[in-house]
Parts: structure tokens; sequence; C-alpha cells
């Protein structure tokens, strides 16, 4: 093994009623005029009152001087909205940011946090390790079980006139607390729901798999799986469960804590052109995806594949390492079914005649494709689409 680092959001506040913690944690960090970034799914839940009530006791108290909601964020952001959020917050002279949402209010928060010490311009802290200076203090708080980017230093954004996404990586996009709530989920939709978990359960199995793998990413991953695939279907069929919830919660968090160190692969480099093009929802992309790229992968490292098997509970010891790689496939299949995801491309208006144009777009996300445990070609890649087709 090489030497490797580990990285997290510098503190975990977990369980139910967490997020009860917020203005302690906004208090330790100093902030007086904080920005809350959120959507407006999340805005008209219910679910940010609880967090305005704290934040208004606060005030009250004479704790903070003011407090700002950016709630402008889009299911696939786009790089605009981190100009719009920016310019709110040196508008209203915000000292910090609580990120209260998905993925995307997370990362939107992010990219400004970084964006708020940075002397260029945004286009500049595209790629890796580009911003210098810590950005400003955030608090991340997590309303899918899916993105993990509470605990990630990635952000990813989309580039309209590119058609593709980008991403900013950088250890000072670290949130300062994550703070990953189960109670936080329940009014999360259905659909969401299904394809964020998902989701998480992409970050388990590529992190496992990656080039990158450590045995503390392994640990992580394996848990992550453990959890995921036994709770995702229950909190899709009742919302109200909150064991469920808390599970997919902690499941999500730990595969964050594995994909942010040892990587993602295929899977995600492929979703990127359909995210990017056809703006469909990150989750949803990497559902259709993950069944035929691992299909494929299994060549590379089909012993890991049994460690996967048992990890969702689909293989036993007797069972050679072909047959649990293809039982894996399968597993994923019929979970993509029990959550209501479609099972092809075609479903949502993708010409199959765009798919070479989409392979060599995949093909340049080389930052993802290098922690693949195969190798992929443009034409390896036109042919998992056509699989996904």
């Amino acid at each position: 093994m090489s030497i490797a680092s580990f990285k997290s959001a510098h503190r975990l506040i977990t369980g139910q009623q967490a997020s009860s913690r917020l203005s302690e944690e906004i208090l330790r960090l100093g902030m007086r005029c904080p920005m809350v970034v959120t959507d407006p799914g999340v805005l008209g839940s219910g679910t940010l009152k609880p967090i305005t009530d704290q934040l208004d006791v606060l005030k009250a108290n004479g704790q903070l001087t003011h407090y700002r909601i950016f709630s402008e964020v889009s299911a696939e952001p786009e790089v605009h909205i981190v100009e719009d959020c920016m310019s709110v917050y040196l508008e209203a002279q915000c000292d910090g940011l609580i990120a209260l949402g998905g993925g995307s209010a997370m990362d939107i928060a992010k990219c400004v946090a970084v964006y708020a010490t940075h002397d260029g311009d945004l286009e500049s802290l595209f790629g890796e390790d580009k911003a210098r200076v810590r950005g400003a203090p955030l608090i991340a708080m997590p309303t899918t079980a899916g993105t993990g980017s509470e605990v990630t230093n990635i952000g990813i954004l989309s580039d309209t006139e590119a058609r593709m996404k980008k991403g900013i990586v950088n250890d000072y996009l670290l949130p300062d607390v994550a703070i990953v709530a189960p109670e936080l989920t329940v009014s999360c939709p259905r659909h969401v729901t299904a394809a964020s978990g998902v989701d998480a359960l992409v970050h388990a199995i590529e992190a496992y798999l990656s080039n990158f793998a450590t045995p503390i990413t392994d640990a992580l991953a394996i848990k992550a799986m453990r959890l995921i695939i036994k709770a995702l279907p229950k909190a899709y069929a009742n919302p109200g469960n909150l064991e469920a919830r808390e599970a997919m919660a902690t499941g999500s968090l730990l595969a964050g804590m594995a994909f942010g160190n040892a990587g993602v692969g295929a899977v995600h480099a492929l979703a990127y052109p359909l995210g990017g093009r056809y703006h469909l929802p990150h989750g949803v992309t990497n559902a259709l995806l993950l069944p035929h790229v691992m299909r494929w992968n299994a060549l590379a490292c089909v012993e890991r594949f049994r460690d996967i098997a048992e990890a969702l509970d689909t293989a036993h010891h007797a069972l050679k390492d072909e047959a649990a790689a293809e039982l894996v496939v399968e597993r994923l299949h019929q979970l993509c079914r029990d959550v209501d995801i479609p099972s092809g491309l075609r479903h949502f208006d993708i010409s199959e005649k765009d798919i070479p144009s989409l392979a060599a777009d995949a093909a340049k996300v080389e930052r993802l494709l290098r922690n693949n445990p195969r190798q992929l070609t443009q034409h390896d890649i036109e042919c998992i689409y056509r699989a996904a087709w």
C-alpha cells in the first residue's frame, strides 16, 4: 500500500435531532451574519423552519446581527448560480455559510465559500487545487441521503456552454462542520430518495473498486453498502420510517467519506455528459449506468465483486467469483426496479445517434477514469452507453 491521506469535514455531528446543534456550531465558528443556501423544494417543504427558528433565537439574543437566505439553487446547478449567490453574500455582508439541501445546495455553498476569498474569477478555480487560501466558514446539512457532499472536497457545476459538468476540487471545500440529521431527510420526495440513495450506493461501490482504495476507504464503503441495500427500499416505501432514514443518512455519509478519498470511476465519468446535455438528475444517470459499468469492470477486479456481493447480501462462500460478479449486476438492476428508476436511456428521449459524441465527451473526464479499475477506450465507453440505452 502506498502512502495515503484521509480527509473529511473537520467536524461530524450525526444522529436523530442532530440538527438542534446548529446554533452551537454557528457560535463556535464565530458567524455573526450567516447565509443559508438552499433550494425551492426545501423552502416549500417546511424543513427550513426549524433552522430559521434557531437563527431567530440567536438574533433575538444579540448573537447574530442578521442572516440571509439564498434559495435559487437548481437541481443541476449552473455556473451562474455561484455568481448570483456570491453577489448576494457580498451585498449582505455575510461572514459564513449554512448549506441546507441536497448535493446541489451544498456544492453551491462550498464553491461560494472558496470563491469569497479567491483573488481571481470563478473559471480559474475549476480543476484541482486552484484555491490558495481557506474560504469562509461553512456548515453543511444534507436533506437527502445520497451525495455525500457534506464530507467531500469537490463542487460540481454545469457549464451550459460546454454542455458538461465541471468540478472544483480543493481541500478548502471541505466543510468546517457536517450535521447529518435523519429528520432533515423525511420530507425528501420519493423519487429523490430513490435517485440519491442509488447515488450513495454508486459512491460506495466505485470507491471500493477504485485504483486508489485503501483499507480505510474499503471499510467505509463495505459498511455503506450493507446499510444502503437494506434501508433504501424501506425509506422509499415508507418516507416516515425514521430508522431507515437514519441508516440511509449514515450509509450516505460513509460512502461520501469513502469516495471523497478513494475517488469514483467510470459510472460518474459517463454520467457527466448526460447531466450536462440533458439536465438529468445526477442520481438517475448514475443509476442508469451502474449495472452496465459494473459488468464491464468485473474483468479487471472480479475478486472484489465477491466482497460487494456479500455486502449486498447476494452471495455465499461456495460461489465462484465470476458468478458473484453477475449476481452483483443483477442485484443492482433489481434495486433500481424496486425504487422505480427507468431501465434505459431511451426513456429520457436520448437518441441512440448521440452515443458517439457522448462517448467522446466522457472519454475526456480523465480525473475520474484514472480511478476506474478497467482502462476504457472511447469505443468501450460507446459499448457501455449502448448497453444502457
